[in-house]
């Protein structure tokens, strides 16, 4: 009986951190969202909503490290179990990282000026989607430990990075010609490597969603292919 009774504790613990989790990840996509709306339209208050709405985030990341650390010292999981409670807690700090990088989006949607003359702003957005639905997709996953989910998130950062490669060059070119807007061309860089950090972060939680789920690191699995 006791036994069952550790048991169900342990399950409503780990629904606890995916639950935690899962609110996290809702509010970094929305956070993105906005973000990116409030650069396109030069909302100053949709931005300021942005970054204000970030410490819930950093709350919820505090209360997933205090259960995690609970459930390792009261529950002493061990091998998958163990696997699920260290994935929570790293897949919690990489889910504030994103809610920040929405936040540094925020900061600079309110110093772009003359928004109509910058090209990449049609190519943001977009980029800003590829990402989003990585980030999406992969708290999709972790909520399924779907490992083939997982993987094809992986492979969607390359995307990414393309639209990241394309907007640096445009700016480029621009400041060149336009020595006037290199303050707004620049934050308008800072956004485009912060949307391309987000999706290295879903890249990284669909690496630790694949190894929480098999047990496999997905480097290992790609090294024993290759072999």
């Amino acid at each position: 009986m006791a036994q069952e009774h550790t048991v169900k504790a342990f399950d409503e613990d780990i629904t606890r951190l995916r639950g935690l989790i899962a609110e996290m990840g809702g509010l970094a996509e929305v956070a993105l969202v906005d973000a990116l709306e409030a650069l396109v339209k030069g909302s100053e208050e949709l931005a300021t909503s942005v970054i204000a709405r970030d410490k819930k985030i950093d709350a919820l990341e505090a209360e997933v490290d205090k259960l995690a650390v609970r459930v390792i010292a009261l529950r002493a999981p061990m091998a998958d179990d163990l696997r699920e409670v260290i994935a929570a807690l790293k897949i919690a700090g990489v889910v504030e990282r994103i809610g920040d990088y929405a936040k540094n989006i925020a900061k600079s949607a309110m110093k772009v000026e003359n928004r109509k003359k910058f090209e990449p702003l049609t190519l943001i957005p977009a980029m800003g989607e590829v990402a989003g639905g990585m980030v999406h997709d992969v708290l999709t996953a972790y909520a399924a430990r779907d490992a083939q989910l997982a993987t094809e998130i992986v492979a969607r950062d390359d995307k990414v990075d393309a639209f990241y490669d394309s907007i640096f060059r445009n700016l480029v070119s621009h400041m060149m010609e336009n020595p006037a807007s290199i303050t707004s061309a620049a934050e308008l860089l800072f956004v485009a490597r912060n949307i391309e950090r987000i999706g290295d972060q879903a890249t990284n939680v669909a690496e630790m969603v694949y190894y929480a789920a098999t047990g496999v690191y997905l480097t290992d699995r790609d090294d024993r292919k290759s072999a």
